[in-house]
Formats: C-alpha cells, sequence, structure tokens
C-alpha cells in the first residue's frame, strides 16, 4: 500500500516507527517534496554490470562496488550482482569477491548470483556455448561456498542436471532457480520437490507455454507456488504476455529485475562481452546478429514500465522490487518494507 502524511521515524539505521503526520516525533524531520513517494529500497537478484563493468570481467571488490554503485543511482539499494555461465575458477574468484565485498561493506550487496553453467545448450542466449558444463558432486561445495556470508542464488537447468542436484544445492542453502532450460512440466513438478523455488528472467530462453507441454513458463504460471523474475523493459517481453504472468503469479511472487549489463551508469552504449561487441541499439542491448543480449535498463525504469505498461498498480510495481524480492531472499524481516525493525535504507520517487 502506499500511505498519505506520514512521518517515517528511524535510529541507528533502523526502522522505529510510522507515524501520522500529527504525531511527529521532536526530533531532525527530513521533508519530502509533495509528489514524492518514499519506497524501500530496491532489490534486483539479477544485475549482470553497470558502470561500465562486467563482474565476469571484472571478479573483484571493486567491480562489484562499480556495479553497486552504478544501480544505487536508479533506486536499487540492493543487488545480487550476476556471473553469466563461467568456468569453475571463475565461479569461485566471483564467490570469494563477493565474500570480501561484504566483508568490506561495499553498499548493498547480498550474496551473488551464479547464472549458468550448468544450463541447457539450446536455450543458451547470450551464454557461450564453450562455457557450459555439467555438473560434478564437487560443484555442490563450490556453489555453496559462500555460506551464512550472503545469499547465494543458482540458475540452472532442471534438466540438465542429475536426480538430487536441486535438493543436495537447497540442503546446503543455495536457492535454486530454474533458467535457460528446455525442461517440460514434468521436470519443473520433480525439481519443485528437491526444492526449485524460482524462474529466471520469465519468457526468456526457456520452454514456452502449450496447449499440451506447459514448459517451464507454464510451470511458473500454474500452482507450483514458484518466484519468477521478470525483465520490464517492453523487448524481453510483450507487455500482453507481462500482464498475463502478472494475473496468473502476481506481486508477491513476482519479482522485477533488470538482467543489466554494463551500459547501466556508463558514458558509454557498448562493451565487450565473451569477445563479442554488445551495444544500445533503440533502447536494447544486442549483438552483431541483432540478438537480445542481456538488458539496458534500470529498475526505476522497470517500475514505471510495469505500472505504465504491465498492468499492475504502482504500489504493486514497488513491491515487486522490493518486497517480493525480499520473501524470496528470506530477507522480509530486515527488508522489502518500511516498518518498525526494518532496515532504513530508502529510494525515493
Amino acid at each position: 500500500r502506499i500511505l498519505d502524511d506520514r512521518v517515517v521515524v528511524a535510529e541507528n539505521g533502523i526502522v522505529t516507527a510510522v507515524l501520522s503526520c500529527d504525531m511527529a516525533p521532536g526530533c531532525p524531520i527530513e521533508d519530502l517534496p509533495e509528489d514524492a513517494v518514499l519506497a524501500p529500497g530496491f532489490i534486483d537478484i539479477q544485475v549482470n554490470g553497470g558502470g561500465g563493468a562486467m563482474l565476469n570481467d571484472s571478479l573483484t571488490v571493486e567491480g562489484i562496488a562499480t556495479i553497486s554503485a552504478a544501480h544505487a543511482r536508479f533506486g536499487t539499494r540492493f543487488l545480487l550482482p550476476t556471473l553469466i555461465s563461467a568456468s569453475r575458477a571463475d565461479i569461485g574468484r566471483a564467490i570469494a569477491a563477493t565474500r570480501e565485498a561484504i566483508a568490506q561493506g561495499v553498499p548493498g550487496i547480498l550474496g551473488v548470483h551464479i547464472e549458468g553453467p550448468f544450463i541447457n545448450p539450446e536455450r543458451n542466449g547470450a551464454h557461450p556455448l564453450g562455457n557450459l558444463l555439467y555438473p560434478e558432486p564437487s560443484d555442490i561445495d563450490l556453489l555453496a561456498s559462500l555460506g551464512p556470508t550472503g545469499t547465494t542464488l543458482v540458475t540452472l537447468a532442471p534438466e540438465c542436471v542429475p536426480e538430487g542436484f536441486v535438493r543436495a544445492l537447497v540442503d546446503s542453502g543455495v536457492r535454486v532457480c530454474a533458467g535457460h532450460s528446455n525442461a517440460t512440466a514434468d521436470d519443473m513438478a520433480r525439481a519443485r520437490a528437491e526444492g526449485l523455488s524460482g524462474v529466471t528472467h520469465l519468457f526468456n530462453a526457456m520452454s514456452q507455454l502449450g496447449s499440451r507441454e506447459p514448459g517451464v513458463v507454464g510451470a511458473a504460471m500454474s500452482d507450483l507456488g514458484l518466484a519468477a523474475g521478470i525483465i520490464a523493459d517492453g523487448h524481453h517481453v510483450a507487455w500482453p504476455s507481462f500482464q498475463a504472468a502478472f494475473r496468473a503469479i502476481g506481486p508477491e511472487r513476482m519479482m522485477l529485475v533488470t538482467d543489466a549489463m554494463a551500459t547501466i551508469g556508463a558514458p558509454r552504449d557498448a562493451f565487450e562481452l565473451f569477445g563479442e561487441t554488445i551495444h544500445v541499439s533503440e533502447g536494447r542491448l544486442v549483438n552483431a546478429e541483432g540478438r537480445l543480449a542481456g538488458a539496458h535498463l534500470d529498475m526505476n525504469t522497470a517500475i514505471l514500465n510495469a505500472h505504465r505498461h504491465g498492468g499492475t498498480t504502482l504500489a504493486e510495481a514497488l513491491a515487486m522490487a522490493s518486497t517480493a524480492p525480499a520473501a524470496y531472499l528470506g530477507l522480509s524481516g530486515s527488508h522489502g518494507r518500511i516498518a518498525p525493525g526494518r532496515k532504513a535504507v530508502f529510494s525515493v520517487l
């Protein structure tokens, strides 16, 4: 809900009260413009890059800090830097850099998103085929090596991993999403039984909803209770499809993600990805063949798009950028709402 004429009281970085204006306490108050909206700090669980940096090319604290700072300008106060399918050595480096970034207090770093390399080559998208791998038992410990320091999210294709792999990851504290996948509804149901909890960039790089085979999209829109990220730029998902998915899934489980690349918050509109030039063309990030390669999207724009074109109220769009991802990451007690006990970290529209 959006409430009018309220005072939010915070102390030591934590909200202590939300009061009506006539109950304003005797402490310094910062007034916002009359048409401003004070929202919980936006949370983006899929951020490949920003500020001219890509996590894949900047597996350092400095690289992560550059990405975080670029997105903070657009209201994203918390995020998961995201690694596109990479070698096991680079996965280890990404996790180590994330651990150190959290230890050094880089603003907003909640953990890391490892997208691939255990995905379906038929749905690889911008992920190089040469980087895709088949999982080994030792990969469980590697992917879970961040431990309780932060949240680890892994995107994989359920049909491309052995039975029990998803369960082992979940038992090790990792959240698992289906993505870049040709999974059938039966594949999704089996993975769900092992602890699969979400779907990465719904509609994109996955089996679609059909009359007799629901695919990943149908599974996400069914009664499995999965959360789903979605890219609200008007290029990755047509608005009627966005609206249908929103009606099926709702603002409690649908999460706005940017899938942003290095161009967000950067002076240049092109960058190199795995030796290929990716550039902005009419608001789309494309390779030399004109294929989509990530998104040129910030969270503020995603929220406005969802509200203006996606069939959501402004309150619902804001929840999809804060409350829903906080719930998915298990952070509802500290993030995603303006309420007593939550972090006093806001985005102002």
